[in-house]
């Protein structure tokens, strides 16, 4: 993984910690936190960069609408799955009415009941 693309990720997850926690996202909260994760060698901008986004962005809008190419195209097979599901109707489920006469009359294998037939 690149530098870069770690310390996103790094801001990323920072960033949900302190939601998930009900406070503010904020640069010092953001480095603070990725300092702690031991990550001391970040580039001095994306804390600012997170924090500046997400002061007019809310998180839960943001998770919710994500519209990358992998939500997309996770949504792609559920969609055509339920499309499958309407366009082929479900077959009639026959019942199945037993009686003692088909049974054969009794026996616990059906057949007689005398035990002459062994």
């Amino acid at each position: 993984m690149s530098d870069g693309k770690r310390d996103e990720l790094a801001c990323t997850y920072a960033a949900l910690i302190l939601h998930d926690e009900g406070l503010e996202v904020t640069a010092e909260k953001l480095a603070t936190l990725v300092k702690a994760a031991n990550i001391t060698d970040m580039q001095p901008y994306w804390p600012g960069l997170f924090a500046k986004v997400l002061k007019s962005n809310s998180i839960d809008d943001l998770i919710l609408s994500t519209s990358g190419g992998a939500a997309a195209g996770g949504d792609a097979p559920a969609a055509a799955g339920d499309a499958a599901a309407e366009a082929e109707p479900e077959p009639e489920e026959e019942e199945e009415e037993e009686s003692e006469a088909d049974l054969g009359g009794g026996g616990l294998f059906g057949g007689s009941d005398d035990d002459d037939d062994w």
